[in-house]
């Protein structure tokens, strides 16, 4: 005579399934700060390795990883599928993010350049409202960032990876005011002189 399973029928199942769920939540661990990034997918590449038995396709992809507050970084991953680079260059993305200082959080303090390889970007401070002006790559970076209004331009290479680079070299040598003045050993308004009141606003209206 076969004897029942433990727990047979329905109710045994259910009460199994919600187990089985409760373990998976004590198990399950506490969101961690850097969950709240986001990722942005730059490229992606097929490689393919001609081997005796013929070709093997790899994928090789760009990521651009940041929390949209002045923190970003980019990596790369290569692997035999398409989720799995893209885990790869995710996770290396975040280990190396990096802090850029913005004015007003939307903007940089100053114009700079940067340069890697055949790759050289401009990248130029802009006035509230004029919004993200950069190409594809450029633009993932600046909108992870959290960068509200840039201008950005090209006049190198137009690989993507090259141009990402370009652009994390520049960002590498944004600085603020504060950042200067502490260097120097003075106070802010040394550097940039007394604030002259309804400058800024005459300023909007021009640009309006």
């Amino acid at each position: 005579m076969a004897r029942e399973p433990r727990g047979g029928g329905e109710g045994g199942e259910q009460q199994r399934g919600r187990r089985g769920r409760d373990r998976e939540r004590e198990r399950a661990p506490e969101r961690e700060p850097g969950d709240e990034l986001q990722d942005k997918l730059v490229t992606i590449n097929r490689v393919a390795k001609v081997v005796k038995g013929g070709r093997r396709f790899s994928f090789a992809a760009l990521v651009v990883v940041g929390d949209q507050k002045g923190r970003v970084g980019y990596g790369t991953g290569k692997a035999r599928e398409v989720p799995e680079a893209i885990r790869k260059a995710t996770e290396r993305a975040k280990r190396g993010m990096v802090r850029v200082p913005m004015r007003e959080g939307r903007t940089l303090h100053h114009d700079v350049i940067g340069e890697f390889g055949a790759g050289r970007v401009i990248l130029r401070s802009a006035p509230p409202g004029t919004g993200i002006i950069a190409g594809g790559p450029m633009r993932a970076v600046f909108e992870t960032l959290g960068m509200g209004d840039v201008v950005a331009k090209c006049t190198g290479t137009t690989n993507p990876h090259n141009m990402v680079k370009a652009t994390f070299a520049a960002l590498t040598k944004a600085t603020s005011p504060r950042s200067v003045a502490n260097r120097r050993g003075k106070k802010v308004s040394d550097l940039l002189g007394p604030r002259k009141e309804g400058a800024e606003p005459a300023q909007e209206a021009a640009h309006v």
